[in-house]
């Protein structure tokens, strides 16, 4: 007997005075015990809603029709109460988020013995005193940490949630979905927020938890090349409707158009370096006295960039010689410093994109803030544009600009997408009036390919890839000549991310723009990156032309980030 099977399953959400959105139409899946199932799709695909009627957490707005079973009985419709008996002794459920679900005030244990004492509870095998049974209680979280493959449980089980890392806090999320010994786990993208190395850990330790205790898995995740690497079936998902199914093999001979796309868009399966495109006759064309310059480009994208000599050079956009970063932290009463950055040096050629690329708290982000000027170093040098004299704020920021990961945290909800666009402009340029920005505002939406129709749209009302499109045009409002990438790509879908890389690779090449590109996937580097710098702890361990690293790293810490990537091995067979 199917440990899920879904069948006819139909998910319906209502909003006052306009009709039901349908979100799930006619899907139908089955989940074996010791299968792992992916369920793959972009954004408002319908996946996550699926794994919510799994599980009975729908909205009460919700309306479900079709049969959904579970150990043979149909719950579709049940109540969250119905659903109780259900949820954590027979499917346990690993969120996608873990700084979010994990309370920030809580020791780790605490809220893993919460777990196995609500479970116990529901179940009637554990009184309702206050203390009964705690020592068993205590001694089963500390098994189920280590189950989940946390290092020293013990030391583990007294921290909180932001002394650990994403790899680590995820790890806690799946020890409270083993707490109550599931024969079903519903993960939905449980990795997307993680390095591709901690990425590879968790789906590691999920292939050895299902071989080892013969759980079902059902996985959510938009990304393809990790379905095609792990799945024993997979569904993908569009619009809320099941386009095609089937083994690993032969979804990577589609046949369908849209899974192709996706397997289009998955940068690990790719090899070949995005190509430009020219944009639209008349994008950006300069009306009200502002429009990006046509600049030479520099050194050749093949050269690989060293730190240059002591005399500046021309042909570098950014230099970076010998820079070193410390901060200091206080944890239990005791001071620590951390090294963020250690003597890094690398060099990025006029006009090509250079990456920084590491795990979490290799130094990436300190790097790229110095150079922004946004953080001091303690020591070292950084020269823009070959100029080694101190930088004003203002001059600065005309000629480099940055764009971060979240696009709705950096853009302002009250104003329009045209006022945020010119608001750089607004600053800088007071003598500007209002119909020269709105046209600047038009040409810009032309050159990152929005209709000019979202001028009057505020961010909320756009998807992430539009808001992330968004934050590009304005940072390019003020026709800077460095932009920096801080992991601008790393929280998108797969698909929406290659259309973003590809629009970057069009606006350098029309624009003569240089990148500094911080990303954690290796992936993107290779798809979108002339040079790599590769930091860990903060020190470059190894830096070259993109290609060469590649093909021929010669650290091992960069054999294993690139080994990593989702699909890279479809290409060193």
């Amino acid at each position: 007997m199917s440990l899920l099977t879904c069948t006819d399953l139909d998910i319906w959400y209502k909003r006052r005075g306009v009709p039901p959105t349908r979100a799930v139409a006619g899907l139908s899946l089955t989940v074996e015990a010791g299968e792992l199932v992916t369920v793959v799709g972009e954004s408002g695909s319908g996946k996550s809603s699926v794994i919510r009627a799994a599980i009975g957490l729908l909205p009460l707005t919700s309306r479900v029709g079709g049969r959904i079973r579970l150990d043979g009985v149909d719950v579709a419709g049940w109540s969250h109460n119905r659903f109780a008996r259900y949820r954590g002794s027979y499917i346990g459920y690993i969120p996608q988020d873990p700084a979010v679900s994990l309370n920030p005030v809580k020791p780790i244990g605490r809220q893993l013995e919460d777990a196995l004492r609500g479970r116990l509870r529901r179940h009637r095998l554990l009184p309702f005193g206050a203390g009964a049974h705690k020592a068993r209680i205590r001694l089963s979280a500390l098994r189920f940490l280590e189950l989940a493959g946390l290092p020293a449980p013990e030391t583990i089980y007294a921290k909180y949630p932001h002394e650990l890392s994403g790899g680590m806090r995820q790890r806690v999320l799946i020890a409270i979905a083993l707490s109550g010994e599931p024969k079903l786990l519903l993960a939905d993208e449980p990795t997307s927020a993680l390095d591709v190395t901690v990425q590879k850990q968790i789906l590691d330790h999920l292939d050895l938890l299902r071989a080892e205790l013969g759980i079902g898995i059902l996985l959510v995740t938009h990304d393809l090349g990790v379905a095609l690497d792990r799945a024993d079936r997979i569904v993908v998902m569009r619009e809320g409707r099941v386009v095609e199914t089937g083994t690993p093999a032969e979804i990577r001979r589609p046949r369908e158009s849209y899974t192709r796309r996706l397997l289009d868009a998955a940068p690990g399966l790719h090899t070949a370096r995005l190509t430009p495109r020219p944009l639209e006759p008349g994008a950006h064309t300069g009306s009200g006295g502002h429009s990006l310059s046509a600049r030479p480009r520099g050194a050749a994208a093949h050269e690989a960039p060293t730190a240059s000599a002591d005399r500046p050079d021309h042909r570098y956009a950014i230099e970076v010689r010998e820079v070193s970063k410390s901060f200091r932290t206080r944890r239990g009463g005791i001071e620590h410093t951390v090294r963020a950055a250690d003597r890094v040096s690398f060099a990025v050629p006029a006009g090509t994109t250079h990456a920084l690329v590491g795990e979490s708290g290799a130094g990436k982000s300190t790097i790229a803030r110095i150079v922004a000027g946004l953080t001091t170093a303690d020591s070292g040098e950084v020269r823009l544009l070959g100029q080694t004299e101190p930088w004003t704020r203002t001059r600065l920021s005309r000629s480099l600009q940055f764009v971060y990961q979240n696009p709705y945290s950096s853009l302002n909800p009250r104003f329009s997408v045209a006022n945020l666009i010119t608001e750089p402009i607004r600053v800088h340029r007071r003598d500007i009036g209002r119909s020269a920005r709105a046209g600047i505002a038009a040409e810009l939406l032309d050159a990152v390919r929005l209709p000019r129709a979202h001028a009057s749209r505020r961010a909320g009302e756009l998807s992430g890839g539009q808001a992330q499109r968004v934050a590009i045009a304005r940072a390019l409002s003020l026709n800077p000549e460095i932009v920096v990438l801080d992991e601008a790509v790393s929280a998108l879908d797969v698909s929406v991310q290659h259309d973003i890389l590809r629009l970057l690779t069009d606006l350098q090449a029309a624009y003569a723009l240089t990148y500094l590109f911080i990303t954690h996937d290796l992936g993107v580097v290779r798809l979108f990156c002339d040079t790599v710098s590769v930091l860990r702890a903060g020190t470059v361990v190894e830096s070259g032309a993109t290609a060469a690293v590649f093909d021929a790293p010669r650290a091992e810490y960069t054999a294993r980030l690139i080994a990593s990537v989702p699909g890279i091995e479809e290409f060193s067979k």
